[in-house]
């Protein structure tokens, strides 16, 4: 087991270069000089080669890579262009509306997805599953934005039980933090929990024809037992892995949810650096958001080893 975890450690690292890489390139992919586009349109001549020389696009693409290649294995993500603050700092700033964004919406959804695809296994072609079913097509079929403004005019302005946007944070109580995500947490999990609610139903229905459940059936074990600890276990591999898959399509949602309920978080924040052609802003922010969907994938196939242990050879 641990030479299968070292493994998986060992083959992140090359795909984190990569990943460094093309955020590094960002700046030299973006159409147009990126200096002129910032210095804006009434800029002297003088005024773009001194944003070229402080971005550093005066010199060879390999020295400058290597340069911030070194800053960023020291912690250093550069300084924002337009604030002169660290991005560090801004992260910083930021990072906690967005891991409670989708710390909420992640339980969230798997409280909810996974009983329903069960549910729906367990009653396929009845009425219950073809709901079940419905209610994941349309969940697919509706942007984040779309469910977003629709739960916000509803909760928020009709019926007017909760903001219709903003933050509080988690050190002035649970009850205020939660109140703030609630909408956001839900107009953001709706494709998340229609995705691994397909998938559960899916994986449910190949297990449940398997012989050692039939044998569970025949001992008189009950349902909720055969379901939830005999074929939920047993069809735990596909379920984890789409949960990995999904998280990308949650970082996102996170970016699109933020901007429609105003939660300063690393959505809006990267927003904002796109609009102001931060680049410094901009690299950080996606490498951040790499580096976690790498840490959360490697997470997957760790857990793979508890749900499947014949994966761990």
């Amino acid at each position: 087991m641990w030479a299968y975890i070292v493994r998986r450690v060992v083959a992140t690292i090359p795909v984190m270069a990569i990943v460094a890489l093309f955020v590094f390139s960002l700046l030299y992919l973006a159409p147009g000089d990126p200096a002129a586009v910032i210095a804006g349109d009434q800029a002297t001549p003088e005024d773009v080669e001194r944003i070229r020389a402080s971005l550093g696009l005066d010199r060879p693409f390999l020295v400058r890579f290597g340069e911030w290649a070194f800053r960023i294995v020291q912690g250093d993500l550069g300084v924002s262009i337009f604030t002169n603050l660290p991005v560090v700092t801004m992260i910083k700033q930021r990072v906690e509306p967005t891991l409670s964004l989708m710390v909420v919406t992640l339980c969230l959804a798997l409280s909810i997805a996974i009983p329903m695809g069960v549910i729906a296994a367990w009653k396929q072609g009845t009425t219950i599953d073809r709901i079940v079913m419905g209610v994941a097509v349309l969940g697919f079929s509706v942007p984040v934005f779309v469910v977003g403004y629709l739960l916000a005019y509803t909760f928020a302005l009709e019926l007017d039980w909760l903001p219709v946007q903003g933050y509080t944070p988690l050190s002035e109580g649970i009850p205020y933090w939660l109140e703030n995500l609630i909408l956001p947490a839900v107009a953001l999990g709706g494709v998340y929990i229609a995705l691994i609610a397909r998938i559960t139903r899916a994986s449910m229905l190949e297990v449940l024809s398997q012989d050692y459940v039939r044998t569970a059936r025949a001992k008189g074990a009950g349902q909720t037992s055969i379901l939830f600890v005999h074929a939920l276990k047993n069809a735990a591999v596909p379920i984890v892995t789409v949960v990995g898959i999904g998280f990308a399509g949650l970082i996102g949602g996170a970016v699109v949810t933020e901007s429609v309920f105003a939660i300063p978080g690393l959505g809006r924040l990267t927003v904002d650096a796109i609009l102001r052609r931060d680049y410094p802003v901009i690299q950080g922010v996606v490498l951040l958001f790499s580096f976690v969907y790498v840490i959360v994938n490697l997470a997957i196939d760790i857990l793979y080893t508890v749900f499947d242990p014949r994966i761990r050879y």
